[in-house]
């Protein structure tokens, strides 16, 4: 049994409260879930695990300098992807890693970023399944949603799943960064779900379950008034530089 302070314990600690089932984040073998292992290896759900009853034996330990140099490739048919990933794996005994394995890899590139969790929230996919979707990564609604989740979150245009999806994740990123000068907290993914990376498993839940109170109170406000009323680029920005805000992020392990 793993220490539970290692990655591997916290990463199926993690992946257990995610797939949660009244949480409805997640069903089947729906999202997957990472964390940095090594300065050279990522640990990722495996395809076809199950979030809810995640063990050992559902994760796979994977090199990062063959899956993010993937991102890179012009062209690449499903079969060499899926051959790249089993040359991924540190041991040809473990399962084939999620195809999202890719975008994971990246993503854990990013400074301060140490764990990644993927979900298909109902109340999430009601919004970006809709026109609405870019406005509700956009703006924000709240305090705690800015605290949890950052200023803004990531779009991203309904892609493919697979390489070039984890290509238009990586373009998307580095515009925010670009754009903000801060690396995103939440990544949403037109008609598919998101993607909430942090420090600690603590923050990626954090941040998908307040993008999921975002997306309940964002429904809700519609049904009243027909458009929920935003918070203004100013109150955002003042809630995002305030220091007591900053040290209740830390204590909340964001």
């Amino acid at each position: 049994m793993a220490n539970e302070t290692t990655p591997l314990a916290r990463l199926l600690d993690l992946s257990h409260q995610l797939g949660r089932e009244e949480r409805k984040l997640a069903i089947l073998g729906e999202g997957n879930t990472s964390a940095r292992l090594t300065v050279d290896t990522l640990i990722v759900k495996s395809s076809g695990s199950n979030l809810a009853t995640l063990s050992e034996a559902g994760v796979t330990e994977c090199h990062f300098q063959i899956l993010v140099p993937l991102l890179s490739a012009a062209t690449m048919s499903d079969t060499a992807i899926d051959e790249v990933l089993f040359s991924a794996r540190v041991s040809s005994q473990s399962k084939k890693p999620s195809v999202e394995a890719i975008f994971h890899a990246y993503l854990l590139t990013l400074p301060d970023v140490n764990f990644v969790g993927h979900t298909h929230p109902i109340a999430v996919n009601a919004i970006l399944c809709s026109k609405h979707a870019l406005t509700f990564a956009t703006r924000r609604l709240f305090p705690d949603e800015i605290v949890c989740c950052g200023v803004e979150s990531v779009f991203v245009p309904y892609t493919d799943p697979g390489l070039k999806l984890s290509q238009a994740i990586q373009t998307a990123v580095e515009d925010y960064i670009r754009r903000l000068a801060r690396a995103p907290r939440v990544i949403l993914l037109e008609n598919h779900g998101m993607i909430a990376l942090g420090a600690t498993p603590e923050g990626v839940l954090a941040a998908t379950l307040m993008t999921v109170k975002a997306a309940e109170i964002f429904l809700g406000a519609a049904s009243l008034s027909g458009e929920p009323q935003f918070l203004t680029t100013e109150q955002v920005e003042r809630i995002a530089g305030r220091p007591d805000e900053h040290y209740r992020q830390k204590a909340l392990g964001l």
